[in-house]
């Protein structure tokens, strides 16, 4: 049974690995090593994951479609079906988490975390047990990215099938698995991740844990960190569900630093997203961009809300590196626009595809024709903004105010840092704003901490929303569903029968209802008005 593990994995890592694919070969070619050497390969699958890196197919058809367009992150068409689903988009999203192969279409090995996750329990259940405390490293890792891939997934269909998944891959046998509750799971991924903070407080990397590790180089620290930030995410996430439990358990982070380290920058405003934040750098040889992917699809002007309602009002320092101007070709002449502006949200398909020019668009620089764009899992700015509404609602105030200011101002640098990562415009690149700019924007009445206690919360709410952008849409998505905020506008005229709103849930794939009879179980509840449990308020 070790043998299969060869021929997948090759696979896998022909497309990671170039440069090292002889010393893999001669690994895996070696049956009494095939085991172990495959639970540090499929863990570097797993972190090498079209759903994580700003992929075009991954930002083409998912992320800009669905929870994009739901969020209001990103602009889109105000054509009479754009809340419906595309069953075969979700559906490829769906089945790559679930399975692993190797795409013909698209010339790309598709890495499901589900299926790479259950192989690293059989081989390391295959390993022997004085050799497995070697690989403990990885399977706690990998425990990690599953959660961050798997908790995505309940939030955006609820009940998914997780306990019994992986029959083809550790038996090679189909057996249709069960849909895990949402809330169960919920749970356990929160179990799950204090287990793996603990074990990473005072494990020692390893030579191939660092060699493996393409994400952050066996940083046990950082893998800590993760583990508590993903944790604080997922325990704000249900704290309108279930407040005594999230306050309990956060304050309780929150109160003890040294305990719970955070991805949130060392709490410095001008902190390093390279080295601070959880993302995971392009491959040296990638040399695609998003330009298509945004183009294509439609979805390459500027959002409305976010830059007339957000942004434009309080002159913020992002919006150099979030949009261009744009503008018109007359007479072979380029006259660009003179201002930032934004399509109205409910203007017509006509209007919008004849005057789309006339209004802003995505930076070019930052994220059309960068191929050095990061995937990017969680931010400092992200953590900062979690911390300030726990304060705010639970802690001291004051706390809550230097946590969201440091939010504001991370996020600020964060996006000027994506726009730095364009080596091949760096000619065209922003020069970062002055303190004394982001000093006035943070003070602005419109952004600055004061008002109600629901006014503080509301700031903090929709600035995180601003933050998340499209390349972070499904969080976006969650959270807006999570606390009603920005108060987003959706037009509804004209729309078709039973899609003139905005899901609050997507529905299962065909994929995935046509073939597991399990799927009787929680049909009831599948519909597009049906909310994940932690949509309460």
């Amino acid at each position: 049974m070790k043998r299969k593990y060869v021929y997948i994995t090759l696979t896998i890592c022909s497309v990671i690995f170039a440069s090292c694919k002889k010393e893999l070969e001669e690994k895996f070619n070696n049956p009494e090593n095939t085991s172990e050497t495959s639970i540090a390969g499929f863990f570097t699958s797993m972190l090498n994951n079209e759903k994580v890196r700003p992929s075009y197919y991954n930002v083409r058809t998912f992320l800009l479609q669905e929870p994009g367009k739901f969020s209001q992150t990103n602009f889109f068409y105000n054509a009479n079906d754009i809340y419906r689903h595309d069953d075969g988009y979700i559906g490829t999203y769906w089945k790559e988490f679930y399975h692993t192969s190797y795409d013909n279409d698209r010339q790309i090995t598709l890495n499901g975390v589900m299926a790479l996750y259950r192989l690293m329990e059989k081989a390391y259940r295959e390993t022997s047990e004085a050799d497995q405390a070697k690989y403990d490293l990885f399977m706690q890792a990998g425990r990690i990215i599953l959660i961050y891939h798997a908790s995505q997934l309940v939030d955006l269909w609820g009940d998914i099938p997780y306990s019994e998944t992986g029959s083809l891959e550790t038996s090679s046998t189909v057996n249709n698995a069960k849909f895990d509750d949402q809330k169960e799971l919920y749970m356990e991924f929160i179990s799950d991740l204090t287990a793996a903070a603990t074990y990473f407080s005072d494990a020692t990397a390893t030579a191939q844990f660092n060699s493996y590790d393409i994400m952050l180089g066996g940083d046990t620290h950082k893998w800590r960190k993760f583990a508590n930030a993903l944790k604080l995410r997922l325990l704000m996430r249900i704290s309108f569900y279930d407040e005594s439990s999230a306050k309990q358990s956060v304050m309780e982070m929150l109160s003890n630093a040294a305990q719970y380290p955070l991805v949130d920058g060392d709490n410095v405003g001008s902190y390093n997203p390279q080295t601070e934040d959880i993302i995971i750098q392009p491959l040296t040889d990638y040399t695609g961009n998003l330009n298509n992917a945004i183009m294509e699809g439609g979805t390459y002007a500027a959002p409305d809300y976010l830059l007339n309602k957000v942004l434009l009002p309080v002159n913020d320092p992002r919006i150099p590196v979030l949009f261009d101007r744009y503008g018109k070709t007359e007479n072979g002449v380029f006259k660009p626009n003179k201002e930032y502006k934004a399509l109205a949200v409910n203007a017509t398909v006509n209007d919008q595809e004849t005057n789309w020019s006339s209004y802003s668009t995505w930076d070019s620089v930052t994220f059309l024709v960068n191929s050095k764009l990061p995937g990017i899992m969680i931010t400092a700015s992200e953590v900062n903004f979690l911390k300030a509404e726990a304060e705010q609602r639970w802690g001291n105030e004051s706390n809550a105010k230097t946590d969201y200011e440091t939010a504001l101002r991370q996020s600020i640098v964060f996006y000027y840092y994506l726009n730095s990562t364009n080596t091949a415009y760096a000619n065209r690149r922003e020069t970062v704003p002055t303190d004394a700019a982001i000093t006035a924007f943070i003070r602005n009445e419109q952004v600055a901490y004061t008002g109600s206690s629901n006014d503080k919360l509301a700031k903090i709410w929709t600035q995180k929303w601003a933050h998340f952008g499209f390349l972070q849409s499904p969080q976006a998505w969650a959270e807006y569903r999570r606390t009603k905020y920005p108060l987003l506008n959706f037009p509804t005229e004209g729309k078709l029968q039973g899609y003139r709103t905005p899901p609050n849930r997507l529905v299962y794939p065909s994929s995935e209802t046509g073939y597991n009879p399990n799927y009787q179980a929680v049909q009831s509840k599948d519909t597009r008005d049906n909310k994940i449990f932690w949509d309460v308020k």
